[in-house]
């Protein structure tokens, strides 16, 4: 099996894989809300706020969020994702706006959402795309808003799929920009048997409009734990 398109390959490639796959066959595809994010909205208390699924791909996540009373907004960079996942919310009966758009080149607007899941988005950038993806999320996001990230851990073994991540690494990312409330081991569910490694992070953006500069390269040095 080979690994998901944009961790090695162009990002060009995941309207190719939607134009063409049955969502239920694809590697990240669970029809659950994934546990984590669940545990973290429960947490926080969001009930009824206004939540971005970033990549939401098959969007099962947001039509489970749909269910629980969020209002939801879900984007991907592949139209044909879009359009499969506009048809399944539709026959379940679900209001969910859903939009084409790219992380890395976004057009929506600033202070928009309440918070921001990502379920497997993240972890298929490439370094050098990471800031941009960084300076987006809290764009978008209203002071104090939540960002739950979930991404492949560099504990998990071999090399299919996309980018391991260290919780170092993920930290320095993101520090700066974000108040980091939590990093914790965790798996991904999906359809690999058995479920990969994963780290789950909620980072909370400040009330400050500007984010400021991460602390990436000096982050590399320190110890995972602040």
């Amino acid at each position: 099996m080979s690994g998901p398109p944009g961790a090695m390959g162009p990002t060009g490639d995941w309207e190719q894989l939607y134009a063409t796959s049955e969502v239920s066959s694809l590697p990240w595809y669970t029809t659950a809300l994934d546990a984590d994010i669940e545990r973290a909205l429960q947490e926080h208390d969001l009930r009824g706020r206004r939540i971005l699924d970033l990549g939401t791909g098959p969007a099962t996540q947001a039509m489970n969020l749909a269910k629980r009373g969020f209002d939801v907004l879900a984007t991907d960079i592949s139209p044909s994702a879009i359009k499969k996942a506009k048809a399944s919310a539709k026959a379940a009966g679900l209001s969910i706006e859903f939009r084409v758009d790219n992380v890395l080149a976004s057009n929506l607007a600033p202070n928009l959402v309440d918070a921001i899941v990502d379920r497997g988005v993240f972890h298929v950038l490439p370094e050098d795309k990471r800031p941009a993806y960084v300076r987006t999320v809290h764009r978008v996001l209203r002071p104090n808003g939540w960002l739950f990230l979930k991404c492949f851990s560099d504990k998990e073994p071999g090399t299919w799929g996309p980018h391991r991540i260290a919780e170092s690494e993920l930290r320095g990312y993101f520090r700066g920009t974000f108040e980091i409330r939590s990093i914790v081991e965790t798996v991904f569910y999906g359809n690999v048997k058995p479920p990969p490694k994963a780290l789950f992070a909620t980072f909370q953006r400040g009330e400050s409009a500007r984010p400021t500069r991460p602390t990436q390269n000096r982050e590399r040095k320190r110890s995972t734990r602040s």
